[in-house]
Order: structure tokens, then C-alpha cells, then sequence
């Protein structure tokens, strides 16, 4: 008897976990799985060098995470073609599922926009946004012939058209986008089949998007989006710095900080702040301009401008420098950039101000040196003339003057009567010349 209660409670004892197992596999079972982290970001501006390393990071830290989406929630006017295709790249061979959300309203997909929302697993859009224009243009000092422009245009043609297929969007419209710069609301397009939906605000895009199948390089997934965690990532610090000084005028005014500051450290050598300072201004300028459509005669002239300047202090040219540093600085500013996009060109009103004031930072620098140049002596005997002492004794042709708290011997072509205040107008050798005021 003893026996078979023993045998019993040892049964208990060994299936006791494995009941308890069993039991909580069936509760994990009647609980839904879990969401994972959506990776939220907004790429809002010029579609650059700087824009795309922040887009293709994000992807590769989202899939490294396990995150259950990225959204890329985008308003741009477009930017570099080889900025668009780096972001492109990353985006066709994701692990992770890309949802871009062209928004909130008002916002627009353009240019490499256009390629970018057709690269996602999900287009999405809000309303009161658009998308279009797509058509490449050309960039620098150089422009590009029919024939070059043709098959630019005939290449973009048949990179977007790869992309529609592989994410089974309107290829035609995406031709057209291209080919004739053509443009759609966001309620044309989900018609089009250029979108998948239409979402008022990253709560609806959830939900809308919550259960939809996305095909990834590994197969398929289905989203599970409706009650997941948000995680928004920001551009850190160096993205913001870079991507601020690739702005045009931006870059432009750094140079010019630049030229100054190597300007007054020449003329002062010593002083290492100007120096300091514009010499990171303009390392930072040059890097900018690696980013942006540069005109190198443009470059020359500022450079030369610069040149004028510094020479008007070394040569008399009566002001014939000044003019043509001027004149160079002026064009030298507005052939700088040269690109048919408006937001890859300088601002008028960036230019005018900062030539005006470059003139006079300049001007005042030289007139300041003159005017330093043309100063009499303040040190040595010579510094005595037009300093007024009195008379120690009577001064004719011989005397004594008390001046700057020493006693020198003097003479005057008048009589001064000891007491008297007089002026020194002329040294020789340890004798001073005065005359009575």
C-alpha cells in the first residue's frame, strides 16, 4: 500500500511541470501576439547626402531591432538623383517593412519624392498633399545637350518603372511623372494606384495599416500595427548641423565668415580667433559645397574679390580696387550656384545683404589701416611734436620746457615767458622747437 502512494505521489510530482506547461502554452495561445516597436521618423526638406545616411541608418538600426515598421513620413521637393537611388537601395532590400507617409497637409512627395513613395511596401498620404514632377534636371555650370538630357530622361524612366513593377504600383503614371513632370492630389492618386491609402493623421496609418501582408526579401509578413509602441527617432545633432549647412545660402554665408575671419588674422597675425573661426567656417563651406551644384568661376571671382580688397591696402590705386572687388564679389555671388531647382540656388536677398556688408567690413578694415599707416609716431622723441608743456624758464633762443613729466631744452622764434604753456612743433636731435599758444 505504501508502495502505490509512493508511485502516485512521484506521477504528481514529475507531471506536475509538464501540466503546468501545457497549461500556460494554452494561455500564451488565447493571448493575441504582441506588437513590436514601430520606428517613426520624419524626413522633411532637401533630399541630400545628409538626408539619405540618416534614412539608410534608420533602416539598418529598424532591422537590427526587430522593429515591427519604419515610417518614413516625408515632405520634400525633391534633391540629388544619387541621394534619391542611396535611399532607394536600402529601402527595395529591407528586412524591415517601410511604410512611407507623404504628410501632415500641405506636404508634397516631388522629384525624388516620387521615387522614394514608390520604393516603400506602403505609400500612404494625407489629404491635401501631392505627388509629382518627377522629371531629372540638370545640375552645374554645364548644361547638358538633347541628346544627354534624353537619356537621363529615358534612364529615370526605366529606374522607376523597375520600381513600380517590384511594388506593383501605376507604372504609367510614374512615366508620365517623369516624362511630362505630371502632378496629383493625394485622392488621385489612391485612384491611380500610385498609393495604397489615405490616412488622416500616423493613428489612422496605423490602423489602417494594422493585418495588411508586405512581401520582404525574406518572404512575407503581416503587420501587426494598431496597438504598437511608437518609437520616434530624431536626426542627432550631427545630422542636424550637416543638414543645416547644406542649405545654399547657409554654405554661402559661411564662406564669407570664413574670408573674413583668414582676412583680419593676415592683417593681424596673432589675434588665432579670426583665424580659428574662419577656418572651420570654411571647412564646413567646402563640405556643403560637395553637396550642391558648384560653379567654380563663381568660386574664383569671390576669391579674387578677396584678393582686390587686401591689395588696395598694399597699392594706390585710388579706389579702382575696392571698385573691382566689388564687382567681383557681386557676380561671383549670384554664378555661384547654378542649378534650375530654386531651393538649390541662392537667395537674392541672402546675396544683396551679405555683399553689402562684406564691402563694408572691407572698406572699414582698409580705411582703419590707412588711417594707421598715415598716423604720426607715438613713441620715441618723435612723438613729442604737437604735445604742449609748459615753460620751466623764460624761451627765446634757449630755455626749458616741462613735457610728459620730463625737463627738455628748448628754443622759440618768439619769446615765451617762463610759465606759459607751449607747443612742440619740431625735434632736433634732444632739442625741442616750441611756440607760444
Amino acid at each position: 500500500m505504501k508502495r502505490a502512494a509512493l508511485l502516485v505521489l512521484l506521477f504528481i510530482f514529475i507531471s506536475s511541470p509538464v501540466f503546468a506547461g501545457l497549461s500556460a502554452l494554452s494561455a500564451q495561445a488565447d493571448v493575441p501576439a504582441q506588437a513590436g516597436r514601430i520606428h517613426y521618423l520624419n524626413a522633411d526638406g532637401i533630399v541630400n547626402p545628409v538626408m539619405a545616411e540618416f534614412i539608410v541608418k534608420s533602416i539598418e538600426t529598424a532591422s537590427k531591432e526587430n522593429a515591427e515598421a519604419l515610417v518614413i513620413q516625408l515632405d520634400t521637393p525633391g534633391g540629388l538623383d544619387l541621394s534619391m537611388r542611396d535611399i532607394v537601395k536600402a529601402m527595395l532590400s529591407s528586412e524591415v517593412p517601410i511604410i512611407v507617409y507623404v504628410a501632415p497637409a500641405g506636404s508634397r512627395a516631388a522629384s525624388a519624392g516620387v521615387f522614394i513613395t514608390y520604393a516603400a511596401h506602403i505609400a500612404a498620404m494625407a489629404p491635401g498633399t501631392n505627388i509629382g514632377s518627377a522629371h531629372p534636371v540638370a545640375m552645374g555650370a554645364e548644361k547638358m545637350d538633347e541628346t544627354m538630357l534624353k537619356k537621363v530622361e529615358n534612364d529615370a524612366v526605366a529606374y522607376i518603372k523597375g520600381i513600380a513593377a517590384k511594388r506593383h504600383r501605376n507604372a504609367q503614371w510614374a512615366e508620365k511623372a517623369v516624362r511630362e513632370s505630371a502632378n496629383i492630389t493625394a485622392e488621385e492618386a489612391l485612384k491611380l494606384k500610385v498609393i495604397d491609402l489615405i490616412a488622416q493623421d500616423r493613428q489612422a496609418l496605423f490602423a489602417a495599416i494594422d493585418g495588411r501582408k508586405v512581401e520582404l526579401v525574406s518572404g512575407e509578413k503581416v503587420l501587426n500595427t494598431a496597438n504598437a509602441e511608437v518609437k520616434d527617432v530624431e536626426m542627432g545633432l550631427r545630422y542636424r548641423i550637416l543638414n543645416a549647412i547644406s542649405n545654399p545660402n547657409v554654405a554661402y554665408i559661411l564662406m564669407m565668415i570664413g574670408l573674413i575671419g583668414l582676412y583680419f588674422e593676415l592683417s593681424n597675425p596673432g589675434l588665432i580667433l579670426p583665424g580659428v573661426v574662419g577656418a572651420i567656417c570654411l571647412v564646413l563651406a567646402f563640405y556643403a559645397f560637395q553637396t550642391l551644384s558648384v560653379n567654380y568661376a563663381g568660386l574664383l571671382l569671390i576669391g579674387l574679390a578677396a584678393l582686390f580688397f587686401i591689395a588696395e591696402i598694399k597699392v594706390a590705386s585710388y579706389g579702382l580696387l575696392t571698385i573691382a572687388g566689388i564687382v567681383a564679389l557681386t557676380l561671383g555671388s549670384l554664378m555661384l550656384f547654378e542649378s534650375p531647382l530654386p531651393f538649390m540656388r541662392l537667395s537674392l536677398w541672402v546675396v544683396l545683404p551679405t555683399v553689402v556688408t562684406i564691402t563694408a567690413i572691407f572698406l572699414g578694415a582698409m580705411y582703419y589701416g590707412l588711417k594707421i599707416r598715415h598716423k604720426k609716431p607715438v613713441s620715441g622723441i618723435e612723438g613729442l611734436i604737437d604735445e604742449i608743456g609748459i615753460a620751466n624758464t623764460d624761451i627765446a633762443k634757449e630755455g626749458k620746457v616741462f613735457i610728459d613729466g620730463e625737463y627738455w631744452d628748448a628754443w622759440s622764434n618768439e619769446p615765451i615767458k617762463a610759465g606759459e604753456r607751449a607747443k612742440v612743433v619740431e625735434v632736433k636731435g634732444l632739442r625741442l622747437k616750441v611756440s607760444k599758444i
